[in-house]
């Protein structure tokens, strides 16, 4: 899972991290201890018709137990359709050679960062 930040202002999105799935719920447990955060993003894998991705199952769990945790956090989701593709032409963009392009944390981590400036710019 790809995690991005963004700055004081809201201005800039940083990517921070990825962190494995199942390792989520304890690292997002550890970062809201330490860091201020208003919203939490989470992209909603979508098919070019709209409708909900094989994902989709797996990531409606994860919001379960994500709102049993953090009752108080607000969660807004975001179309995440051809974030990967975006990722993976901006690493091309700047040079990457291909061994680091097929590295899919970085590209997870890409398309968070992507997510979350589109989300800024709103």
């Amino acid at each position: 899972t790809g995690i991005a930040v963004t700055d004081e202002l809201q201005i800039i999105a940083s990517g921070l991290t990825t962190v494995p799935t199942a390792e989520l719920l304890p690292f997002l447990k550890k970062y809201f201890s330490e860091e201020k955060v208003e919203l939490v993003l989470l992209g909603e894998p979508k098919q070019m018709d709209n409708t909900a991705s094989q994902s989709e199952g797996k990531i409606q769990e994860f919001l379960k137990v994500f709102t049993k945790n953090f009752p108080e956090m607000k969660l807004e989701r975001v179309d995440e359709r051809f974030t990967s593709k975006m990722a993976f032409q901006s690493m091309i963009d700047n040079g990457l050679k291909k061994k680091q392009r097929q590295n899919k944390a970085l590209v997870d981590e890409i398309s968070a960062t992507i997510i979350l400036q589109s989300y800024l710019y709103k």
